[in-house]
Protein backbone atom coordinates (compact mmCIF):
# COMPACT_ATOMS: atom_id res chain seq x y z
CA UNK A 1 0.00 0.00 0.00
CA UNK A 2 1.26 3.50 -0.42
CA UNK A 3 0.57 5.95 2.13
CA UNK A 4 0.12 9.64 1.91
CA UNK A 5 3.02 12.05 3.14
CA UNK A 6 2.01 14.85 4.52
CA UNK A 7 -0.78 17.09 2.22
CA UNK A 8 1.22 16.54 -0.75
CA UNK A 9 -0.54 15.00 -3.41
CA UNK A 10 0.92 11.82 -4.90
CA UNK A 11 1.61 12.13 -8.72
CA UNK A 12 -0.13 10.04 -10.84
CA UNK A 13 -0.26 9.16 -14.37
CA UNK A 14 -3.68 7.86 -16.36
CA UNK A 15 -3.18 5.65 -18.83
CA UNK A 16 -6.25 5.45 -21.37
CA UNK A 17 -7.42 4.86 -25.42
CA UNK A 18 -10.75 5.71 -25.56
CA UNK A 19 -13.36 8.48 -24.71
CA UNK A 20 -11.54 9.28 -21.02
CA UNK A 21 -14.88 9.34 -19.21
CA UNK A 22 -12.70 7.72 -16.28
CA UNK A 23 -9.41 10.04 -17.05
CA UNK A 24 -12.02 13.18 -16.94
CA UNK A 25 -13.86 11.92 -13.76
CA UNK A 26 -10.60 11.69 -12.25
CA UNK A 27 -9.10 14.92 -12.82
CA UNK A 28 -12.08 16.40 -11.46
CA UNK A 29 -11.85 13.97 -8.18
CA UNK A 30 -8.12 14.73 -8.65
CA UNK A 31 -8.60 18.72 -8.16
CA UNK A 32 -10.64 18.50 -4.90
CA UNK A 33 -8.85 19.61 -1.85
CA UNK A 34 -9.27 16.27 0.33
CA UNK A 35 -7.98 13.83 -3.29
CA UNK A 36 -4.66 12.45 -2.26
CA UNK A 37 -3.84 12.51 -6.13
CA UNK A 38 -2.77 15.19 -8.72
CA UNK A 39 -3.02 13.99 -12.04
CA UNK A 40 0.68 14.88 -13.59
CA UNK A 41 0.46 12.73 -16.98
CA UNK A 42 -2.10 11.26 -19.48
CA UNK A 43 -0.52 8.68 -21.80
CA UNK A 44 -2.23 6.70 -24.18
CA UNK A 45 -1.21 4.31 -27.41
CA UNK A 46 -3.07 5.72 -29.61
CA UNK A 47 -3.37 9.65 -31.19
CA UNK A 48 -6.75 8.50 -31.76
CA UNK A 49 -8.01 8.60 -27.75
CA UNK A 50 -10.88 10.87 -27.37
CA UNK A 51 -9.80 11.16 -24.11
CA UNK A 52 -6.13 13.46 -25.14
CA UNK A 53 -8.59 16.50 -25.47
CA UNK A 54 -8.81 16.83 -21.23
CA UNK A 55 -5.22 17.22 -22.13
CA UNK A 56 -5.35 20.91 -23.17
CA UNK A 57 -8.39 21.39 -21.17
CA UNK A 58 -7.24 20.91 -17.98
CA UNK A 59 -3.22 22.09 -18.72
CA UNK A 60 -2.36 18.18 -18.20
CA UNK A 61 1.28 17.19 -19.95
CA UNK A 62 0.26 14.36 -22.51
CA UNK A 63 2.31 11.55 -24.20
CA UNK A 64 1.38 8.96 -26.99
CA UNK A 65 3.40 6.32 -28.04
CA UNK A 66 2.04 3.11 -30.18
CA UNK A 67 2.73 -0.28 -29.05
CA UNK A 68 4.72 -1.47 -32.17
CA UNK A 69 7.21 -2.42 -30.61
CA UNK A 70 6.69 -3.11 -27.00
CA UNK A 71 9.97 -2.86 -25.14
CA UNK A 72 10.73 0.69 -27.21
CA UNK A 73 7.70 1.94 -26.26
CA UNK A 74 7.42 0.98 -22.39
CA UNK A 75 10.86 1.84 -21.93
CA UNK A 76 10.31 5.16 -23.00
CA UNK A 77 7.04 5.48 -20.74
CA UNK A 78 9.00 4.12 -17.69
CA UNK A 79 12.05 6.97 -18.24
CA UNK A 80 9.15 9.66 -18.79
CA UNK A 81 7.40 8.79 -15.36
CA UNK A 82 10.16 8.37 -13.85
CA UNK A 83 11.72 12.08 -14.98
CA UNK A 84 8.06 13.49 -14.07
CA UNK A 85 8.36 11.97 -11.17
CA UNK A 86 5.33 9.90 -11.50
CA UNK A 87 4.44 7.71 -8.37
CA UNK A 88 1.24 6.04 -9.09
CA UNK A 89 -0.50 5.08 -11.93
CA UNK A 90 -4.50 4.33 -13.06
CA UNK A 91 -5.43 2.19 -15.89
CA UNK A 92 -8.55 3.85 -17.47
CA UNK A 93 -9.93 2.27 -20.13
CA UNK A 94 -6.54 1.28 -21.31
CA UNK A 95 -6.23 -1.91 -24.07
CA UNK A 96 -2.65 -2.73 -24.03
CA UNK A 97 -1.72 -4.78 -21.73
CA UNK A 98 1.66 -4.24 -20.22
CA UNK A 99 4.35 -6.47 -19.66
CA UNK A 100 6.00 -8.16 -16.36
CA UNK A 101 9.24 -5.77 -16.35
CA UNK A 102 7.69 -2.73 -16.57
CA UNK A 103 4.54 -3.94 -13.27
CA UNK A 104 8.01 -5.19 -11.47
CA UNK A 105 8.85 -1.07 -11.51
CA UNK A 106 5.49 0.14 -10.51
CA UNK A 107 4.62 -3.09 -8.14
CA UNK A 108 1.39 -1.94 -6.19
CA UNK A 109 1.45 0.91 -7.60
CA UNK A 110 -0.68 0.50 -10.71
CA UNK A 111 -4.87 0.43 -10.64
CA UNK A 112 -7.28 -0.51 -13.37
CA UNK A 113 -10.80 -0.20 -13.65
CA UNK A 114 -12.76 -3.48 -14.82
CA UNK A 115 -16.14 -3.76 -16.35
CA UNK A 116 -16.88 -6.58 -14.45
CA UNK A 117 -17.28 -8.37 -11.07
CA UNK A 118 -13.92 -10.31 -11.03
CA UNK A 119 -12.98 -12.69 -10.98
CA UNK A 120 -16.11 -13.07 -13.61
CA UNK A 121 -15.19 -12.04 -17.03
CA UNK A 122 -11.86 -11.12 -17.58
CA UNK A 123 -10.48 -9.37 -20.42
CA UNK A 124 -13.04 -8.05 -23.14
CA UNK A 125 -16.81 -8.00 -24.11
CA UNK A 126 -17.66 -7.94 -20.59
CA UNK A 127 -21.07 -6.95 -20.93
CA UNK A 128 -21.87 -8.99 -24.04
CA UNK A 129 -20.90 -12.05 -21.71
CA UNK A 130 -22.96 -11.43 -18.54
CA UNK A 131 -26.32 -10.82 -20.97
CA UNK A 132 -25.37 -13.83 -23.03
CA UNK A 133 -25.19 -15.99 -19.80
CA UNK A 134 -28.12 -14.22 -18.22
CA UNK A 135 -26.42 -13.05 -15.33
CA UNK A 136 -28.42 -10.77 -13.07
CA UNK A 137 -26.21 -8.36 -11.82
CA UNK A 138 -23.06 -7.18 -13.60
CA UNK A 139 -20.75 -4.61 -12.39
CA UNK A 140 -17.36 -3.07 -11.98
CA UNK A 141 -14.26 -3.63 -10.43
CA UNK A 142 -10.96 -1.78 -9.34
CA UNK A 143 -8.25 -4.12 -8.87
CA UNK A 144 -4.08 -3.62 -8.20
CA UNK A 145 -2.67 -4.61 -11.52
CA UNK A 146 -0.47 -7.84 -12.05
CA UNK A 147 1.54 -9.95 -14.73
CA UNK A 148 -1.83 -12.03 -14.96
CA UNK A 149 -4.57 -10.05 -16.74
CA UNK A 150 -7.20 -9.06 -14.22
CA UNK A 151 -6.02 -11.10 -11.79
CA UNK A 152 -5.14 -8.60 -9.25
CA UNK A 153 -6.27 -7.63 -5.85
CA UNK A 154 -9.75 -6.66 -5.52
CA UNK A 155 -9.82 -2.97 -4.16
CA UNK A 156 -13.43 -2.52 -4.35
CA UNK A 157 -16.75 -3.60 -6.37
CA UNK A 158 -19.83 -2.38 -7.71
CA UNK A 159 -23.11 -4.13 -8.54
CA UNK A 160 -25.26 -2.90 -11.23
CA UNK A 161 -28.51 -4.98 -11.83
CA UNK A 162 -29.07 -6.43 -15.48
CA UNK A 163 -33.21 -5.46 -16.94
CA UNK A 164 -34.15 -8.52 -19.44
CA UNK A 165 -34.45 -5.06 -21.68
CA UNK A 166 -30.81 -4.39 -21.06
CA UNK A 167 -28.37 -4.63 -24.39
CA UNK A 168 -24.80 -4.39 -24.05
CA UNK A 169 -25.06 -0.60 -24.83
CA UNK A 170 -27.39 -0.21 -22.17
CA UNK A 171 -25.65 -1.57 -19.54
CA UNK A 172 -22.13 -0.05 -20.57
CA UNK A 173 -24.16 3.31 -19.84
CA UNK A 174 -24.87 1.72 -16.52
CA UNK A 175 -21.56 0.39 -15.35
CA UNK A 176 -19.98 3.31 -16.23
CA UNK A 177 -21.83 5.72 -14.13
CA UNK A 178 -20.99 3.44 -11.39
CA UNK A 179 -17.40 3.36 -12.49
CA UNK A 180 -17.35 7.22 -12.11
CA UNK A 181 -18.16 6.29 -8.48
CA UNK A 182 -16.03 3.70 -7.84
CA UNK A 183 -12.76 5.04 -9.03
CA UNK A 184 -12.51 7.66 -6.73
CA UNK A 185 -13.66 5.68 -3.44
CA UNK A 186 -10.95 2.71 -4.25
CA UNK A 187 -8.55 5.38 -4.55
CA UNK A 188 -9.33 7.09 -1.82
CA UNK A 189 -9.37 3.59 0.03
CA UNK A 190 -5.62 2.68 -0.88
CA UNK A 191 -4.26 6.65 0.36
CA UNK A 192 -6.67 6.27 3.82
Amino acid sequence: MVKLTGLKKIKTAVFISGTGSNLKNLIKFSKIKNSPISIDLIFSNTIKAKGLRFSNQFNIKKYVSNFKDYRVAEAKILNLLKKKNIKFICLAGFMKILSKDFIKNFKGKIINMHPSLLPKYKGLDTHIKAIQNKDKVAGCTVHFVTAKLDSGKIILQREVKISKKDTPTSLTKKVLKQEHKLYPAAIKKIFN
